[in-house]
Order: structure tokens, then C-alpha cells, then sequence
């Protein structure tokens, strides 16, 4: 897992309790909320289970037991992002078509109407791109891709996927930060605005928003700069009705400049967040 993605969901979290204390924790949590969810309860805490217990994966084991958890108090959590995931390149394009596959039957009422075998593809596809980042056991990557397209078999026959619409551009929406700054500015409010307007006449799409930081201080710093950055815009599009569960957020720190700099340079079109909405 990119330690990019571990400090997002730090950053989205908040404090977590010690690591070994939440993988405790998803194996006797009970399940709240809708059959789909308490499927998901067990589920994410076998596969936190296996990644503790036989991986030695602390990390994907405390990450899947806080999806778990989630689950537990009843939030719908949602299939992994494949740009938290440092995934080789001819997998790629596979695994973006079986999860736009997967979700779009979850969103079709798979959720509602199967939730066992829908819990079951959701946690075999996360166990995938767990093993298929790590790229070295061929046996364990085939037995979660392969269990994950037995269960996709199962939500194709009993909600399957709706006529699909045309191709929608996703949108993307740039905002600017002052130097070592992370609070909005009135003018980069105003295109979150329009952002919020936009993901809302589009139904509930899928928002991710990734911050920046120009090349002034030291990496780490500028990382977590970055992180609070992308966190502000988060609360943002949160408090204009944008749903949590719609945004995924990362830093890239200093790594990707929309102008390239020499080290130290503060560039004011570096200090940014970018929003993709699609």
C-alpha cells in the first residue's frame, strides 16, 4: 500500500487507535445498519484477519480492519481506489474495468438485494488489488481475482448492471493556497462552489481531491502540507452537501508541480488542489 494512501486515511480519520488494537477490535465487531453492511463487518474482518495472521501485513491488515470497523457502525464503505495503489501497469487497465463493473452493480441495488455475494465482491476485489500491488504470489493474486469474479457472476444474474449512459468527461477544478497556507481563499471558494453544483446535478459521482505543494521546505513537510490542503478542500465540499463517502483524498507534496521548479522555489501555482469529478 503507498504510504500516500496510509497518511490519507489518517487524514480522514483522525487519531486511530494503536494498530494492533483496531485489528483486535474487526474480529468480534457486530455488524449495524443494513444486511450489506453487517456482510461487510465479516467480511473485512476475515480479510484483516488473513493480512494480520498469515501476510504478516501489519499495515493492509489495520487499513482492511478499519474499513471493517466502518462497516460495523453501518457506513457504506466503498470498493479501493486504484490511484491509492502503486499497481503494475499491465494490470491496470484490467482491474479499472472490473471495479467500474462492480460498482456499477452495487449502485444498480446489489447492495439491497444480494448482500452477502455483493459484500463478498467487494472485499475479493480490495483483496486483489492488495495482492496484485505486492506482485509476487501468483496464487493468492488468482484465488482473489478469481473468487472475486465468481461472486461478480452472482450480481450480474440478480441485479444486473443498467443500460449504460454516454461517456461523461470528468471535470477538473484547480483552487490555489497561499504560501504554508491550507485555509480557503474566497476566490478558490467560489470554484469549489461551482464543483459542489456540478457533482450534485451529476447524482453522487465519485470526487477525488489531491493537494500540492511548491518546492519551498522539505519534503515531508510539504506532504503534510499538501494533506492539509486537500483536507480543507474536503470539509469544503462537505459542508456544500457533497457526501464523505463520494471524496477520496491524497497529498503529493512536492512530487508532481504544475511548473517545475528548482528545489526551494515558492511557486504560487504549485501551492493547489487538485478536484476531479467524474
Amino acid at each position: 500500500m503507498r504510504p500516500l494512501k496510509w497518511l490519507a486515511v489518517v487524514a480522514l480519520s483522525g487519531a486511530l487507535a494503536a494498530c494492533a488494537s483496531d485489528i483486535q477490535r474487526v474480529r468480534t465487531a457486530e455488524g449495524t445498519g443494513s444486511p450489506f453492511t453487517r456482510a461487510m463487518t465479516q467480511e473485512y474482518a476475515d480479510l484483516s484477519a488473513f493480512e494480520a495472521d498469515e501476510m504478516y501485513d501489519w499495515p493492509d491488515a489495520q487499513h482492511f480492519a478499519r474499513k471493517g470497523l466502518l462497516a460495523a457502525e453501518g457506513e457504506v464503505v466503498q470498493p479501493e481506489d486504484l490511484g491509492n495503489w502503486d499497481l503494475p501497469e499491465d494490470r491496470i487497465d484490467e482491474l479499472t474495468a472490473a471495479r467500474a463493473k462492480l460498482v456499477g452493480l452495487l449502485d444498480a441495488g446489489a447492495r439491497d438485494r444480494v448482500a452477502e455475494p455483493a459484500a463478498r465482491a467487494q472485499t475479493r476485489f480490495d483483496c486483489w488489488v492488495e495482492q496484485q500491488e505486492e506482485n509476487h504470489q501468483p496464487d493468492h493474486i488468482s484465488a482473489c481475482r478469481d473468487q472475486f469474479f465468481a461472486a461478480l457472476a452472482e450480481l450480474e444474474t440478480a441485479a444486473p448492471a443498467p443500460a449504460q449512459p454516454a461517456a461523461v468527461q470528468p471535470e477538473t477544478y484547480v483552487v490555489y493556497f497561499d504560501f504554508d497556507r491550507s485555509e480557503v481563499k474566497p476566490e478558490a471558494a467560489q470554484i469549489l462552489d461551482r464543483a459542489i453544483a456540478d457533482a450534485k446535478e451529476g447524482g453522487t459521482p465519485s470526487i477525488s481531491v489531491t493537494g500540492h505543494a511548491d518546492r519551498s521546505g522539505s519534503e515531508d513537510y510539504n506532504l503534510g502540507l499538501s494533506l492539509r490542503r486537500a483536507d480543507a478542500v474536503r470539509e469544503y465540499l462537505i459542508n456544500g452537501g457533497v457526501t464523505a463517502d463520494q471524496i477520496t483524498v491524497s497529498g503529493r507534496g512536492e512530487a508532481e508541480p504544475a511548473v517545475p521548479t528548482a528545489d526551494g522555489v515558492k511557486e504560487p501555482r504549485n501551492r493547489r488542489v487538485e478536484i476531479i469529478v467524474q
